[in-house]
């Protein structure tokens, strides 16, 4: 039996090195790619909110979104602190302005060819 295309591509990516930088960079738009972790974000730009609140919020079970409150904070995007039985999450916005920056870097891309568009 031979491997499925989809079989060996995933092999051939796991082969690969992936330099570091560019998998901090992809984890960071992978984690904004969904549109319920989209809305926890937009959720926690207004304020920090507790996951019982989010739950609310998005309609989504505890166990879902605790694991999208962890994607966002694997990206750096999302902080999260006890407040006796309850978890307080808040958004870091200046993460977006660190991810910025390290694009531009990683990419070779300089600051005023981003001014320019």
């Amino acid at each position: 039996m031979s491997p499925t295309p989809a079989r060996f591509r995933s092999t051939l990516v796991s082969i690969v090195v992936q330099p570091d930088d560019l998998r901090a960079l992809r984890t960071f738009h992978k984690a904004l790619a969904d549109v319920n972790r989209l809305r926890i974000v937009r959720r926690l730009a207004q304020e920090p909110a507790t996951v019982t609140e989010l739950i609310d919020h998005v309609g989504l079970s505890q166990p879902l979104v605790s694991h999208h409150l962890r994607r966002l904070r694997e990206a750096g995007l999302v902080q999260t602190r006890r407040n006796g039985r309850e978890t307080v999450c808040s958004l870091r916005p200046e993460a977006f302005g660190e991810v910025a920056e390290r694009e531009r870097s990683v990419l070779g891309i300089s600051a005023q060819a981003g001014a320019a568009s």
